[in-house]
């Protein structure tokens, strides 16, 4: 059965970086991926933009193909967004349809202090997210509780509805979002750092450009 994968964060904007991540996950895994924004991130502090201009720049990032779609239910849910809950509701949801979360090999190595974080593996699978040459370390505790988890075939993970973990290797693309509000806020043009059909409309930058004040 296809896998549903879900690809969360603030996208604040949302970048190449990310779609070029989870267009190769998709790929990977025959799988349909579902970029899910954050409402109020646990671990992170409130973003620049607001729902409305994120889900706004999300849509014009996705034009044009229908292999990467979006999902703004954590943006409806009130107080933190807990991936969890998220994911019991998908589980409601798609039934034994199988489930990836994708998490970046750093995210991946912190899973210990996410709420619930053993409860992640009887709902989905674990897809994480490494570049060729980076590795992270990885806690004891929860190696341990992967080991047995652990297959590098994606047939495994087609035919099962959770509990396995599969490393996903993709092309290192070193752009941080921050790193492009920097640029946007000195009122400069990160052309080729985002999707392009975010400079179709002028109004899907301007939370960024608006910090700029012209000397």
């Amino acid at each position: 059965m296809k896998p549903l994968a879900i690809f969360g964060g603030t996208f604040d904007p949302i970048h190449i970086g990310h779609l070029s991540v989870a267009w190769e996950a998709s790929e990977q895994l025959d799988a349909e991926v579902r970029l899910m924004p954050a409402s109020v991130p646990p671990h992170r502090s409130s973003p620049t933009a607001s729902a409305e201009q994120r889900v706004n720049m999300l849509r014009a990032a996705l034009r044009g193909q229908s292999r990467l779609t979006l999902d703004t239910r954590e943006l409806d849910r009130s107080g933190p967004s807990y991936t969890v809950d998220t994911l019991d509701e998908l589980r409601s949801e798609f039934g034994e349809r199988p489930l990836v979360l994708l998490l970046g090999a750093d995210a991946f190595a912190g899973l210990r202090s996410w709420h619930r974080w053993r409860d992640l593996f009887s709902i989905t699978h674990i897809g994480v997210i490494n570049r060729p040459g980076v590795e992270a370390c990885i806690p004891v505790e929860l190696e341990r509780a992967v080991a047995p988890r652990r297959t590098d075939d994606p047939a495994v993970i087609r035919g099962q509805p959770a509990g396995r973990v599969i490393e996903l290797a993709v092309t290192p693309l070193e752009v941080s979002a921050t790193r492009i509000r920097e640029l946007l806020a000195a009122g400069r043009d990160p052309r080729y750092l985002l999707p392009a059909g975010l400079f179709d409309d002028p109004a899907l930058l301007a939370p960024y450009r608006e910090q700029h004040s012209p000397r």
